[in-house]
């Protein structure tokens, strides 16, 4: 029963799509319909609205977050599966048709939630990675791939199988993506495509 309570919980937090829900609200239309058609902040920056991107960054980390602490009060003994929970619901919410983003805001919430320095991990590759190359895919795989790594080097040994499991999937979800970095077209942040 706790463990089916916390992976809901997860679940039902994660699938809230901020992305799509505040660029509806400031009238910057439907996200779906916009770039790569992606709920993430990523895709929200491609609207020019900078403010939102962060904005829905924030609050996909939050949602994460959220989750995990909530079940360290309520559900202890099945923190993980909150935390794989939230990260399901952001990339396959019910409310979308199972059509959601990847993840990667969403994983670093998580990772700050089941233990800090896994947290502080994922956002030194993430935006360390970001800041050098301005590649948003391939800064996340890196945090993603980084988080179960941490997780044992730091001693929270409890936490890798289901970190694997999510860096696992971020990768999945990011096929298309590794496609155009082989070939050397994927977009940067802030400007064209990759020369």
């Amino acid at each position: 029963m706790e463990w089916g309570l916390a992976l809901l919980l997860g679940y039902a937090l994660g699938s809230v799509p901020f992305g799509l829900i505040l660029t509806r609200m400031t009238g910057a239309g439907d996200l779906r319909a916009i770039g790569s058609g992606n709920i993430g902040a990523t895709n929200v920056l491609r609207t020019g609205r900078k403010g939102l991107a962060a904005a829905t960054l924030l609050l996909d980390m939050g949602k994460g977050l959220a989750a995990v602490l909530l079940a360290w009060r309520f559900f202890p003994a099945a923190v993980e599966l909150a935390a794989f929970g939230a990260f399901v619901g952001h990339c396959f919410p019910v409310w979308l048709g199972f059509k959601g983003g990847k993840g990667v805001a969403t994983m670093m919430g998580v990772s700050l939630g089941l233990a800090w320095p896994i947290g502080l991990a994922y956002a030194a590759a993430w935006l360390g990675l970001l800041a050098i190359t301005r590649i948003s895919s391939l800064a996340g795989m890196t945090a993603a791939v980084v988080a179960p790594i941490a997780a044992l080097a730091t001693g929270h040994e409890r936490f890798v199988p289901v970190l694997g499991g999510l860096a696992v999937l971020v990768l999945y979800l990011h096929r298309a993506n590794i496609a155009r970095l082989m070939a050397g077209t994927e977009p940067k942040v802030g400007g064209g495509r990759q020369a």
